[in-house]
């Protein structure tokens, strides 16, 4: 798992006792993940600097899902830039340093 509803609620500034959407999150980081995998195909979840990059993918597709409650799967105009950013790190970068043996 990338990132889990604690660290979601920590993120969103949410009481992690607060529980009445444990399950809209649960959906969420689902949502996340996928839109990670779908878009990286190199995404290796073992990779430390991947996942780390991937936990902030995810926090902030949250983030914007859930302050927006746009269930479209695509992230807001607002964080697009970002998003796209962070994915052509994720796909591209690591696979570099990885097939150079840094």
């Amino acid at each position: 798992m990338i990132v889990d509803v604690n660290i979601v609620k920590k993120f969103l500034r949410i009481e992690e006792d607060y529980i009445e959407e444990d399950d809209i999150f649960k959906i969420l980081i689902d949502n996340a993940k996928a839109y990670i995998e779908d878009s990286a195909d190199s995404f290796d979840i073992t990779n430390t600097k991947q996942l780390s990059k991937a936990k902030l993918i995810c926090l902030v597709l949250i983030s914007d899902w859930y302050e927006n409650r746009d269930f479209t799967g695509k992230p807001s105009d607002r964080i697009r830039n970002t998003i796209q950013s962070l994915i052509t790190q994720l796909k591209y970068c690591y696979a570099l340093e990885e097939s150079s043996g840094t």
